[in-house]
């Protein structure tokens, strides 16, 4: 079966995902917070592109049929993928605190341009506004678990997506970086390889590496810009991971290096993203 648009394996895949770890992992996540933040980002997508159309198309802005817009129908599914993805990594309590994980990912694309190109991405952004700005929220990097069955799953469908999406070096780059800080760190202590491997086979590494650092709307667009990226973040998580002792490290370490995309875009010139040429958008994010 071929998907109409390829943002639809991205979709299909996370729903799974987050499907199976509900079912084998006993997450606490609650039913209606899952209903809240889908409804969070496809409403605040639905209202800032119904925004922009009207703008676009000087027209004023009222409440009827028309606000169904040509750029929601195009985004919707990104706004659905930055939910899902929200929904797979971060956890809270109150329905309030995934609202605004929800609507604040989702206006970051808007607020946070460059040359008609956002460079948060938006799951990511969510996750550190909940953090930030509530008490409630908190993410459990280790809510996957170790399975070797869930690493190779998680490995086959981000095989396909990065094939899609032609942006592969910048999750081989991080991988093989941060592998390699921990492998020193590892022999550097004289612990044994079990460890390295605990550290390394975790699910929620992979999501991030497979699904959240590939997003081509926000990523460096030149190849060597990506390299580069991917060095500097792997870097960061593990200077944050064990000089900080900060668990969630690799969301604070794209966070922060997220506005060095602007930078890279500008000394490596590269043609951007563009969906118009290609529906290969299938990040975690947007």
């Amino acid at each position: 079966m071929t998907l109409k648009d390829d943002r639809d394996y991205q979709i299909l895949f996370l729903s799974s995902f987050l499907g199976l770890g509900i079912i084998t992992r006993d997450w606490s996540l609650k039913p209606e917070l899952i209903v809240v933040v889908i409804i969070s980002c496809l409403l605040t997508q639905l209202l800032l592109t119904s925004g922009m159309y009207f703008l676009k198309q000087k027209q004023k802005f009222s409440w009827n049929l028309s606000l169904i817009n040509p750029l929601f129908i195009a985004s919707w599914r990104s706004a659905l993928i930055t939910a899902l993805g929200l929904c797979l990594l971060l956890r809270a309590n109150q329905a309030t605190t995934m609202i605004l994980a929800g609507s604040l990912a989702i206006a970051s694309k808007f607020i946070f341009r460059v040359n008609q190109k956002h460079f948060f991405n938006p799951a990511n952004f969510g996750i550190i506004a909940a953090l930030t700005f509530t008490q409630d929220a908190w993410v459990s990097p280790g809510q996957w678990g170790n399975d070797f069955w869930f690493l190779l799953l998680f490995l086959g469908a981000g095989a396909m997506i990065l094939k899609r999406v032609g942006r592969w070096e910048t999750s081989a780059v991080f991988l093989v970086v941060y592998t390699l800080l921990e492998a020193v760190r590892n022999f550097r202590l004289g612990w044994s390889w079990d460890v390295l491997s605990h550290h390394l086979m975790t699910g929620s590494l992979l999501l991030f590496a497979l699904f959240m650092l590939t997003d081509p709307r926000s990523i460096p667009n030149h190849y060597l810009g990506r390299i580069l990226w991917a060095i500097a973040i792997a870097i960061l998580t593990f200077t944050l991971q064990y000089s900080l002792y900060i668990s969630t490290s690799i969301f604070w370490a794209l966070f922060c290096l997220s506005p060095l995309t602007i930078i890279l875009d500008y000394y490596l010139h590269s043609f951007g993203f563009n969906w118009k040429v290609s529906y290969a958008h299938l990040t975690i994010s947007s």
